[in-house]
Formats: structure tokens, C-alpha cells, sequence
């Protein structure tokens, strides 16, 4: 093995564990892959904090950051602070103004925090957070996925997903890829990215085939 290799940082979305990445193979003799894990925030922790906290756990320099959903919008804030090779959100937003209507209603009514989040340990609603789907079918999958059943945690995801500000200007070396069928974040509302075709929220799971074949090449252009 070489040393040249491009170290890739994954990071997982809301609730879930590193294991949504266990499909995802680059070729070991150009990369490096690494993941990162939720932690429980500190009280009255902002999200900008929260990223400094997690940069502490990249230790290679001018790496490539990979982010899904909130977890997109998380490594965004990180890179705002370390030089990267590339950025990379997956079923995310780059800016604010890509939330869907009901995040914004929510950010200005906190009816967010109406939200029955004590309800975390029912696998059911979690995933519906977390992945904008009803997984009946699948739960005992996504069971594996969903670790951070943590409410505090959950409550400061959703508020910090509802309250997250960032302008039109997106972060150098940014590349957006999203799904055509997100029920999370729809794609009407989403600006120059990478279209997946019949990709949902859940894409980086079940269209791994797809990212194995193409991220190789988007880290490196």
C-alpha cells in the first residue's frame, strides 16, 4: 500500500450509525476510507461547535469529506474550518433556502418541538425521521442502521436541521449528489447537483451499486 492514498471521511445522517456505508467499496490502492459516529451533544451545543468537535477526529490532512442528510450538513460546517481535497453531500442541502416548506414553517413556528420525540426507542417512527419512509417492511434492516436513540440528541438534530443557516454561496470543492425521489429534502427544491435517477433518502443504502461505480471518479475530477 502506498502512503498517496486519498483519505475519505464518511459521515452518517441523523440517528444512524457508520454501517450505511458497509456497501460502499473504493478501490483500496487510491483510498483510504474512514467513518465517523454521532456523538451526544453538550448542552446548548450549536452545530458550528458540534463540527469543531468532530474535526478533531479527522486526522489526515486534505482529506475528502462525504456527508449524508444532516450528516451533509455537518461536514459542510467542518470544512469550514480544515482545507479539503472535496466535499461531497449526499441527500442533503447545500443552503438554507434548499429546506423543504415544512422546515421553514417549522423554524418559525418551533412546532418542531411539538414532535414526539420521546418516542425514539419506537424503530418505527425514528426511521420515519431519520429516513422519511415508513420501513414496516424493513425494520429489522434499518434496525442495524439507527443507533442514536438518544431524545436529546434527536431534539438537538431537528432544531439544529430547522435553524441551520448558509447563503447562496456554496463551499469550494462542494459537490451535491441527490436522489430524484427524496421525500426529505425534494429535489424541486434542490440546485445544481448530481440527479440520481429514482434515488430516495435512503439511496446511500440501496443504491450503493451506483455510488461504487461513480464516487471514485467525482473525488478525484
Amino acid at each position: 500500500m502506498t502512503n498517496d492514498r486519498v483519505h475519505v471521511y464518511f459521515m452518517p445522517g441523523m440517528a444512524a450509525n457508520s454501517s450505511i456505508f458497509k456497501n460502499i467499496k473504493l478501490p483500496e490502492e487510491k483510498f483510504e476510507m474512514h467513518f465517523l459516529e454521532w456523538s451526544i451533544p453538550r448542552k446548548n451545543m450549536t452545530l458550528a461547535e458540534y463540527a469543531l468537535e468532530m474535526n478533531k477526529n479527522v486526522v489526515h490532512k486534505n482529506p475528502v469529506l462525504i456527508g449524508v442528510s444532516f450528516g451533509g450538513m455537518l461536514v459542510q460546517e467542518m470544512a469550514k474550518h480544515i482545507a479539503v481535497k472535496k466535499l461531497i453531500v449526499i441527500s442533503s442541502v447545500k443552503f438554507e433556502s434548499e429546506l423543504p416548506k415544512r422546515m421553514i414553517f417549522a423554524k418559525y413556528t418551533n412546532i418542531h418541538k411539538l414532535l414526539p420525540t420521546g418516542l425514539v426507542n419506537n424503530m418505527e417512527l425514528l426511521a420515519k425521521y431519520a429516513f422519511g419512509e415508513t420501513v414496516n417492511k424493513r425494520l429489522k434492516l434499518y434496525e442495524e442502521y439507527l443507533s442514536v436513540k438518544d431524545k436529546y440528541y434527536i431534539d438537538w438534530s431537528i432544531h439544529q436541521i430547522v435553524n441551520w443557516k448558509q447563503s447562496e454561496k456554496p463551499l469550494k470543492q462542494l459537490v451535491h449528489i441527490h436522489g430524484e425521489k427524496d421525500p426529505v429534502f425534494p429535489m424541486a427544491n434542490i440546485k445544481d447537483c448530481i440527479s440520481v435517477k429514482n434515488g430516495t433518502h435512503t439511496m446511500i443504502i440501496n443504491r450503493a451499486k451506483w455510488f461504487n461505480e461513480n464516487l471514485p471518479t467525482i473525488i478525484l475530477q
